[in-house]
């Protein structure tokens, strides 16, 4: 079933969504951190924020060296928000082992919240706004949505496009020269 799901994942091409929002119609979301606690997306403002939903158990997984890569090349500049899900049965089963594997496979230290659903069942109310308002689904593991420095959607990529390729790069520099 799984192979089935991820044949068809690559049989159709992913396209890039964008989109803009008034700055006034931008809502700030919490995320429960893996750590405890949680994120405001608020607290980031000012900042690009490239949140992408991870899976532990995934072909994808060697994507957190660049997620981490992609954090240290901004630090203080913008957030890279890794976001575990299940939603695609790749995740694995608690939080306590997501933290353990990331940190002891990819030295990982950027900002992750708990495991959340992202594509499927009652999502957590970030995705059901990149769903709603911007038509904008993970449809894998590993995709990536780049939230602008007010909050706003600015666009949307797929499991392929590692998260420190050059659209995703030159998308962050042109927000932070803004």
């Amino acid at each position: 079933m799984r192979a089935a799901i991820f044949a068809l994942f690559l049989a159709v091409p992913i396209a890039a969504f964008s989109a803009s929002v008034a700055v006034a119609d931008t809502p700030s979301f919490q995320f429960p951190s893996i750590d405890g606690g949680s994120y405001a997306t608020a607290d980031w403002r000012g900042k690009p924020v490239l949140v992408v939903n991870t899976a532990s158990l995934c072909g994808f997984a060697g994507q957190y060296e660049n997620l981490q890569t992609l954090s240290d090349r901004y630090e203080g500049r913008a957030v890279v928000l890794a976001v575990p899900s299940d939603d695609f049965a790749q995740e694995l089963a608690s939080e306590a082992e997501v933290k353990e594997f990331c940190e002891v496979n990819f030295d990982l230290n950027l900002p992750m919240t708990t495991i959340q659903n992202v594509a499927q069942g009652e999502v957590h109310p970030f995705y059901a706004w990149s769903r709603d308002v911007h038509g904008f689904t993970p449809g894998w593991n590993f995709n990536k949505v780049l939230i602008g420095p007010e909050g706003e959607f600015v666009k949307a990529w797929g499991s392929t496009t590692k998260p420190d390729a050059r659209p995703i790069t030159s998308a962050i520099d042109s927000l932070l020269t803004q």
